[in-house]
């Protein structure tokens, strides 16, 4: 019988003066090229992200994601809305792709995904360097809360939706 590999979990770490990172790991039962298929579809951005966030996209779906592809979105950040707009800079179907912040509310904000095939499921990585305006005391009361609380709903939401 197959069980689901350890090791999921997700961590925020400094990494330099100013800048953190994210990385997250959780593992599906599901394969590489169905899982990516999820994510490829920019709508489903709006089933992995709580409520609380208001995440709404503006771009008109569907998007075709690929390497140059542009999403507008809004988002609420402690009830302020915030228009974030993000650009495909790598993709690589099946394995991974990248999404750059070019206006929003992070002075930088680089969200690496991976998916890797493994013991009959997949190994789905996420790798965020991010920088928050007004440095380590904005990160630790606000941005690194939200960001650890979204990660889980995502996991959790995930789990259901391709467990």
């Amino acid at each position: 019988m197959e069980t689901t590999p350890r090791n999921e979990g997700i961590r925020i770490d400094r990494v330099a003066r100013g800048r953190w990172r994210v990385t997250a790991r959780l593992w599906l039962p599901r394969p590489a090229d169905e899982v990516f298929a999820f994510f490829a579809d920019a709508a489903n951005l709006n089933h992995i992200t709580p409520a609380w966030v208001h995440f709404r996209i503006l771009t008109p779906l569907p998007v075709a994601m690929k390497k140059g592809a542009r999403i507008d979105y809004v988002i609420r950040l402690h009830g302020l809305p915030v228009r974030w707009e993000t650009e495909i800079t790598a993709w690589e179907p099946g394995r991974r792709f990248i999404d750059e912040q070019r206006r929003g509310p992070y002075r930088a904000w680089t969200h690496e995904h991976t998916f890797a095939a493994e013991r009959g499921g997949t190994w789905c990585g996420d790798t965020v360097d991010y920088e928050p305006p007004g440095g380590a005391l904005v990160n630790r009361w606000f941005v690194q809360p939200d960001v650890f609380r979204i990660f889980t709903f995502r996991h959790q939401t995930m789990k259901r939706l391709l467990g």
